[in-house]
């Protein structure tokens, strides 16, 4: 009998509380509201010098859809968000401003760059400094180092603005493909991923490569030739040619030079669909780039202003 007083007084618990429920009206109003950050001096000086201008948008918060979960990835800092978004400002999307115009930058620069904190390496040893997706957007990495290179021109290329200035050449490649003779000046010299190996490090530039990278395929090839030719001073390029030269056993250049005149030939190709394809003068571009970049490590330009 007690188990039956109890039972039924339970149910006439339920019951009570469900007519409770029918008699409230629901709110229209959802009980789960979606998150907001706080917006900062940083977030509206990236508007004014990104958005309104450029309609380019840096997400320097760390956001899991861009990145790679393939990596162990950590968001990038902030003090050092700063100090990147005003070196891509100053010495890519400004210089390509000064020596193409507004309207290229506009249409053509990727609309989106998305910073993370930590270089992604691979099982091979080397690792990703950025990657370009979609002709829209570049991931840049290892954000967090970067107060140990800026003040460094080599460095500061080696790992930021060479790599911003490379997958830009992919996003033009998207645009408008690059002419397919590129790829016949040293057709048989791609070598996929072994270009990391000890074989293919050293001496690429007699093989007509401008770095071990360019050895990869084709497309990175082209990528390489233009990002490097506009970050390097003619001091810089002469060297890699330099290097391209083949010798006799006594210190003497030979008379076939293979590897000087794919290099001149590809670059040569390069500055002609630039100028055919987008009247782009790519010796402009590059005397932007250094001119930039050397105000960048002297310290003459300032990397905080946030005004």
């Amino acid at each position: 009998m007690k188990k039956n007083i109890l039972a039924l007084s339970l149910l006439a618990a339920v019951a009570a509380g469900f007519t409770a429920c029918s008699d409230e009206d629901l709110s229209s109003e959802s009980v789960i509201k979606p998150s907001k950050t706080a917006e900062t001096v940083f977030d509206k000086w990236l508007h004014k010098n990104f958005v309104v201008p450029y309609n380019i948008q840096v997400q320097w918060r760390y956001e899991d859809n861009e990145s790679d979960m393939s990596y162990y990835d950590v968001p990038a800092d902030s003090a050092q968000s700063v100090e990147l978004a005003h070196i891509i400002k100053y010495t890519c999307v400004e210089a390509y401003t000064q020596a193409a115009g507004i309207d290229f930058t506009r249409r053509y620069f990727p609309k989106l760059f998305s910073f993370l904190g930590e270089f992604e390496f691979e099982n091979s040893g080397s690792f990703k400094l950025g990657t370009a997706e979609g002709g829209k957007k570049i991931r840049l990495l290892g954000v967090n180092h970067l107060d140990e290179y800026k003040n460094n021109r080599t460095y500061l290329d080696e790992y930021y603005l060479k790599t911003i200035h490379h997958e830009f050449v992919h996003i033009v490649n998207q645009t408008k493909d690059y002419p397919r003779e590129f790829g016949k000046v040293t057709p048989g010299g791609y070598v996929n991923d072994s270009w990391s190996s000890s074989k293919y490090g050293t001496g690429f530039e007699q093989r007509g490569f401008v770095t071990a990278y360019s050895q990869k395929e084709e497309r990175e090839d082209i990528a390489e030739m233009v990002s490097t030719y506009i970050i390097s001073t003619k001091e810089q390029w002469d060297a890699i040619l330099k290097k391209a030269v083949i010798v006799d056993a006594n210190g003497k250049a030979v008379s076939d030079q293979p590897g000087v005149t794919a290099i001149n030939k590809k670059l040569e190709i390069c500055k002609r669909y630039y100028k055919e394809s987008f009247n782009i003068d790519l010796d402009k571009v590059r005397d932007a780039v250094i001119e930039r970049e050397n105000d960048v490590v002297s310290g003459s330009y300032n990397l905080t202003n946030l005004n």
